[in-house]
């Protein structure tokens, strides 16, 4: 972590996280250097109109901007002639290895925090309007020039009625010109404004903040299923009340006893922060392979090859705890290390000495459509 990097613009990782990480923005000259991006605006255009695929189409007239959701046809962006408009498409390293290859860049922030790649393209004049998001964003410009204009402006008034949350008062403090390969660090809540300069594309790595509320809900949830708290509601000794509409004291009191016996530790915190981090969003879904190999015969591959993650699948793991895609897993230390190692690396190499135990799992994954032999 002490190698300074130019994808930091020749920061050290410890140095970032000390002085921008969620305080302030960062502007990187040639960040990733010769970036030109991954796929051009019409390999997007075609994602955008794939089945299962998160895109939004924004359109620009007269100041008022206007939002699709997908799903969309090619005809779709043909009628949009010289109108001002961007087309945005999530989860591209779902969909694309040299996308997920990209996020292994950005490693030195926790998995767990990692939300996705979203790419977008938008002719000349193109944008989203000033708006603030609640997550940190890094905007890798890969084709074409795009002008941004930030502010850390307390006023995050938003504009009434309007389809996308943009700032009523967005009061540039700067602005810069991103060539390809350069890259903008923003912090959350900062506000921004990208406006295309020209035909242009724009790789926006994000990482989630879940608010306190979501998890707290969530948590609720996770535990539903897992506690137990035994014995009914008895009162042997009920007395008359003068209004039988009042729920009484003693109710309240056996009642409050009873949930006061609902418990949780810190492991039960750390297995549902592991599932609920590692769950797919609702529009992912995983396919079996079409002709499956035997257990035999996917050991031998492993054992030959190695194994790595679909790329939709979200590992994660914590002291003995395996986490990938919503499941929750206990293993051995031995197997611990394997297994971490792979979602680390979302791959591993040939597993000449692999123990019985993760093969199965393995192979469980492999059946689910979690992973594939290399």
């Amino acid at each position: 972590m002490k190698n300074r990097l130019s994808l930091l613009g020749g920061l050290t990782v410890n140095q970032f996280l000390q002085e921008y990480w969620q305080k302030k923005p960062l502007l990187i000259r040639q960040a990733v250097p010769a970036f030109n991006g991954l796929l051009n605006p019409q390999q997007l255009i075609s994602l955008a109109c794939t089945d299962d695929v998160q895109a939004r189409l924004v359109t620009q007239s007269r100041g008022k901007f206007a939002l699709q959701h997908a799903p969309f046809e090619a005809g779709d962006f043909d009628a949009l002639g010289k109108t001002k408009w961007t087309v945005l498409v999530q989860g591209v390293n779902h969909y694309l290895p040299e996308a997920a290859a990209l996020l292994k860049r950005f490693a030195f922030i926790p998995h767990a925090r990692l939300d996705d790649l979203m790419v977008s393209y938008a002719p000349k004049g193109g944008g989203v309007g000033p708006h603030f998001d609640s997550y940190d964003v890094f905007l890798l410009q890969g084709h074409g020039h795009r002008r941004w204009q930030i502010s850390q402006q307390k006023d995050q008034t938003l504009v009434a009625d309007a389809p996308l949350r943009i700032l009523k008062d967005f009061r540039v403090e700067q602005e810069w010109v991103l060539a390809p390969g350069d890259m903008l660090y923003l912090p959350p809540h900062c506000a921004h404004n990208g406006i295309a300069e020209d035909d242009c594309m724009t790789y926006s790595i994000g990482f989630r903040t879940p608010a306190y509320q979501e998890l707290a809900e969530q948590f609720l949830v996770y535990l539903q299923d897992r506690i137990a708290v035994s014995g009914m509601y008895a009162d042997p000794d009920l007395e008359t009340q003068k209004h039988p509409s009042e729920i009484s004291a003693a109710m309240l009191r056996q009642t409050e006893q009873a949930i006061n016996r609902v418990r949780w530790d810190q492991e039960d915190i750390a297995n549902f922060l592991g599932c609920y981090l590692s769950e797919p969003k609702p529009h992912i879904f995983f396919d079996a392979p079409d002709r499956p190999l035997s257990q035999a015969k996917f050991r031998q591959a492993i054992q030959k090859r190695g194994v790595r993650l679909d790329l939709k699948s979200q590992m994660l793991c914590h002291t003995g705890w395996i986490f990938m895609n919503g499941e929750a897993h206990r293993v051995g230390k031995r197997d611990y290390s394997v297994l971490r190692a792979l979602a680390d690396e979302r791959e591993l190499p040939a597993l000449e000495d692999c123990a019985d135990a993760v093969s199965e799992l393995l192979y469980q994954w492999y059946q689910d459509g979690y992973i594939v032999p290399n």
